[in-house]
């Protein structure tokens, strides 16, 4: 199956499953992983939740332990969070102020999380061992897919809970 049908399958499934949810978490941890089971390459699929203060905290993921905390001024999340726009990275040792949260990541695409009034909920991390591992493709998939899943919610709360 080719990348293109992967991905309409996978997002078929990811609106299925969260239609009607509106707990934050519960999205995060759904959409998790419905992306780690359905791409190879894909080594780490996770959320890492904005809490204030410009820092995020790990959130649902799936594949090895992540970063506990990052702050908004580190690493190719903390860029993606500052700037509000996807990162895509083919080669993480060459991202000034790359956190290395596991040796073997070679690429990467972040994406922001937003809800429907354009506040910033978090944003998806994606690693692969493999270098340059991300197209346009994924980006404009990824940012389709969380535009639909999270954009229909209302300002959510650091709980988990949306409001609206």
């Amino acid at each position: 199956m080719d990348k293109t049908e992967i991905w309409r399958e996978t997002r078929a499934r990811i609106r299925a499953l969260t239609e009607g949810e509106e707990d934050v978490v519960a999205l995060m941890a759904t959409v998790a992983c419905e992306l780690f089971h359905a791409f190879d390459g894909w080594d780490w699929v996770g959320f890492y939740r904005n809490v204030g203060g410009e820092t995020l905290k790990i959130g649902p993921y799936q594949g090895g332990h992540g970063c506990l905390t990052i702050p908004f001024s580190r690493g190719v999340c903390g860029a993606a969070a500052r700037t509000g726009r996807t990162q895509v990275v083919d080669d993480v040792d060459a991202f000034p102020g790359h956190i290395a949260c596991s040796s073997s990541t070679r690429s990467e695409i972040v994406a922001p999380v937003f809800d429907g009034r354009g506040a910033l909920l978090g944003v998806l991390d994606v690693d692969s061992d493999r270098p340059a591992f991300f197209d346009d493709q994924d980006r404009a998939e990824i940012e389709a897919m969380l535009a639909e899943v999270f954009g229909r919610l209302g300002a959510g709360s650091a709980d988990g809970r949306a409001a609206g």
